[in-house]
């Protein structure tokens, strides 16, 4: 998790609760990051993650699971 270098305040990650976060991913810039979310090893996070959803890839701009039942 990191900043970007491009922001002047707020410039990490804001992780919610009961977030699995896989091996090797990178969450960069101030974005949000709901609660029960997984994230997919090696994945590349660039922008919110709705949550109860699964988000994988490089960007992970794929979202393969949203769980509106929790």
């Amino acid at each position: 998790m990191g900043g970007t270098g491009k922001n002047k305040n707020k410039r990490h990650p804001t992780v919610g609760n009961n977030v699995m976060i896989g091996a090797g991913s990178k969450l960069l810039g101030p974005i949000k990051i709901g609660n029960n979310v997984k994230i997919g090893a090696g994945a590349v996070v660039l922008h919110n993650i709705e949550e109860n959803s699964t988000a994988v890839g490089v960007p992970s701009d794929r979202i393969i699971k949203r769980d509106k039942n929790m």
